[in-house]
Order: structure tokens, then sequence, then C-alpha cells
């Protein structure tokens, strides 16, 4: 993880910071095959050179952006989560929990609908 060890010395809240390191850890261990950047100032995960997720973080909450086809696929899931959401990502309070149900089939959703993609984003 440390590609994103430089992000997370930015983050001055400790339990924050300890939360996005959980959660980092948590996506390589459950993927062990995504790539890992940081671009436009956000950790991202990738899976041959596709983007599949990004993570940013806010001061009432941490933000996920897995593109706007994976936010359609889970719209409701998010919403019965509890998190709010826009067409490109959605925000986990830092005071509710991670649903990493939700975290995997997203991702495994991505990996899978991208397997083809050979562009960053999708078209």
């Amino acid at each position: 993880m440390s590609v994103f060890a430089e992000y997370l010395t930015k983050i001055d809240d400790p339990l924050q910071k300890e939360r996005l390191e959980n959660v980092f850890a948590w996506v390589q261990e459950t993927f062990p095959n995504l790539g890992t950047k940081i671009a436009w100032n956000q950790p991202m995960f990738t899976d041959h050179d596709t983007f599949i997720l990004a993570f940013s973080s806010a001061k009432a909450h941490m933000s996920v952006a897995p593109e706007a086809a994976a936010m359609q696929r889970f719209s409701s899931r998010i919403e019965q989560a509890g998190y709010a959401q826009t067409a490109q990502l959605f925000r986990i309070p830092w005071k509710m929990p991670v649903d990493y149900e939700l975290l995997q089939d997203l991702i495994a959703f991505n990996i899978e609908d991208k397997a083809d993609c050979t562009t960053f984003w999708r078209k």
C-alpha cells in the first residue's frame, strides 16, 4: 500500500486515516490482482490498466467512485446502506459502518463488466 502512503499522510484525523487504511487493505486483500495508483489526487484501484474504483476523503465522509454504470446498477443497495449518492459516487459518513459486501459486489461487477475494456474509463 506504499502507493497510497503520501495520500494518507495528508489526512489529519487519525480515525479517518485508519479507516481508509483498513478499506484500502481490505480491497487489496479481497482483490489482490488489482493495481493501485494515485490519479486526480485520488487513490485508485485498476485492473489491466482500466479504472475499477477510486476513493477520496472529506471532512464528514469518504467518497467511493466506481463510474456511472456501477452506480446505476447498485443504486438501490447504496440507498439501502444509507449512503448519499450522485451519478458518479457515493459517500460513506465516517460515523457509519462500511458495507463491505456492497463494495465487494461493486468491485466484482466492475472487474467483470470491464474485462474486455481497452480504455481507462468506460466509453
